[in-house]
């Protein structure tokens, strides 16, 4: 397994070992272990699958007081994946990193507490799998507008589909900051 830093601390991309022939391939999605040694420590407690059509944009997602880390990856079709940094104080607040997630080259992306997430699928469908390291709490869910203008993110769709929520989500700069992990 191979793992890759990006400019946002804790956030990681890694690679692993993928073995294939003409009868399929096999990969290791977790071992306690290797993870750990990569920095990945805290338990995770929750498994969740999503399965999303073409033009689909899910988050930017966060939740206070209970931050979830999550190891996501695409089980079939293809994302392009974003991370953004609302911890305070951090020193790449405000910063985001994306990765496109896919079946072909089973990546993973390792989201620590305190980042919102969110993708947008690629593909005419796509699976998405995720481990969390703490439950999903509807209450504390902070949603960060997609589009928001001072993120500037690249996303490479223009006019996605939507839920409700994600139709109405929050400035950075109107987040509530109490509500927001310490880096």
């Amino acid at each position: 397994m191979n793992i890759l830093t990006t400019k946002i601390p804790g956030l990681l991309i890694i690679e692993p070992k993928v073995f294939g022939d003409d009868r399929g391939f096999f990969v290791e999605t977790w071992q306690t272990e290797r993870y750990r040694e990569a920095g990945i420590e805290l338990p995770f407690v929750q498994d969740n699958l999503s399965a999303s059509s073409c033009g689909v944009l899910r988050g930017l997602h966060h939740q206070y007081p209970s931050p979830q880390g999550k190891l996501v990856q695409v089980i079939a079709g293809e994302v392009f994946d974003v991370a953004v940094d609302i911890r305070n104080d951090s020193p790449t607040f405000g910063q985001w990193e994306a990765i496109i997630l896919d079946d072909k080259s089973r990546r993973q992306f390792w989201i620590p507490p305190g980042l919102a997430h969110g993708f947008c699928v690629l593909s005419e469908r796509a699976v998405f799998a995720y481990k969390c390291t703490d439950y999903y709490q509807p209450d504390g869910e902070l949603t960060l507008a997609w589009d928001d203008h001072d993120l500037a993110i690249d996303w490479p769709i223009k006019n996605p589909g939507l839920s409700d929520k994600d139709k109405v989500g929050m400035r950075l700069s109107e987040l509530p900051r109490e509500r927001l992990m310490q880096f």
